[in-house]
């Protein structure tokens, strides 16, 4: 009995150390689930839904998830019955008092921003250590809004005009056109809202960026999104720019397709935010998933942690087409064949 306990020791202890990205506790924060609206999840359910969303990469390799159900408010009760109690639970028991790392997916990000902005100030109330947040990893984040959030408020409030190519986008991405009672945080996607909530966070944190340019919806949500997107995100938001614009990349210089050449990109950044790794055939949803869908470029090739640790991904140039018809492409090294929550991953490790 003594060696089968000393062995489940072991085991649980290798398993803590593998969860750690560079030996830093992950910290993981799902984004928005529409499903949520309708079935209006408490207790339990939120946590199997959490779970469930980070199945396929990043569950297992994580040490804590904040879990809340989308048919709240960010600054209401995602704040005050799922974020803090997970706040106060990490404090006490000391998850990041040498640095953690929080990985965030679509509204997520936001989540995370307001956690950010308001985590120390809220500990130290309560006479805790605040959480030493040493970066953000946000994947297809929806910190700067969502253009499609602010047409299902409209319509589900009666003031937008809906038609079958509308209807078609907003059924492909929530599953039903949600009622006036029935919108939980896509109150707070909305792009003038999310822009203003905790928008100039007084914590350092940087916010690495990781972005598709896909779509599930075979483009049939595109239609409603400024410049390139992921299907749900337009780009303004998943690269962390500082206004709302149509942009068709996170760069000035690298095109989504890794192609070195003058495309429109911001050329500026919500506070500490820097957009990495771009990938033009990824979707919104499979830039977490365990799949290597198309090759990866860098709008930027590294990034400094808080702590100015850093986080650095291995590209190459390479000359495609012939002659005069020859581009430069860029390409982040191994991305053919693994996916980019792996690259991230192997990265940061």
């Amino acid at each position: 009995m003594k060696k089968f306990t000393l062995l489940l020791l072991a085991g649980l202890l290798s398993a803590s150390a593998q969860a750690a990205v560079g030996g830093y506790p992950v910290v993981l924060v799902h984004g928005f689930q529409p499903d949520n609206l309708a079935s209006r999840p408490t207790g339990s359910q939120v946590t199997t839904n959490g779970s469930a969303y980070w199945a396929e990469y990043w569950r297992d390799r994580a040490d804590v998830r904040i879990d809340w159900p989308s048919q709240e408010r960010v600054a209401g009760k995602i704040a005050t019955d799922y974020v803090w109690p997970k706040l106060q639970q990490m404090s006490q028991q000391g998850t990041c008092a040498n640095g953690c790392i929080f990985v965030s997916h679509s509204t997520g990000d936001l989540v995370t921003r307001y956690i950010i902005d308001n985590q120390a100030l809220w500990l130290q109330n309560a006479g805790l250590q605040p959480l030493n947040i040493v970066a953000s990893f946000d994947f297809a984040g929806a910190g700067g809004g969502v253009e499609l959030a602010d047409l299902a408020v409209n319509v589900a409030g009666g003031s937008g005009l809906i038609d079958a190519t509308l209807r078609l986008a907003l059924s492909l991405w929530l599953g039903q056109i949600p009622s006036p009672s029935n919108i939980g945080v896509l109150n707070d996607l909305r792009v003038n809202t999310a822009r203003q909530l905790a928008a100039f966070p007084d914590e350092r944190v940087p916010r690495l960026r990781f972005v598709g340019a896909g779509s599930d919806f075979l483009g049939a949500t595109g239609a409603f999104l400024p410049g390139e997107d992921d299907g749900v995100v337009a780009s303004h938001s998943s690269c962390g720019a500082s206004s709302a614009a149509s942009f068709n990349s996170c760069s000035r210089s690298v095109a989504f397709d890794g192609k070195l050449a003058s495309v429109s990109g911001p050329s500026s950044f919500m506070p500490y935010h820097y957009p990495l790794l771009m990938s033009e055939g990824y979707s919104h949803s499979e830039v977490i998933a365990n799949r290597a869908e198309d090759e990866i470029t860098a709008a930027n090739s590294g990034a400094n942690y808080l702590n100015g640790e850093r986080l650095q991904f291995n590209t190459y140039d390479e000359t495609r087409g012939w002659w005069i018809l020859s581009s430069r492409y860029r390409v982040v090294r191994n991305s053919n064949n693994t996916s980019m929550s792996a690259l991230v991953y192997q990265a940061a490790n």
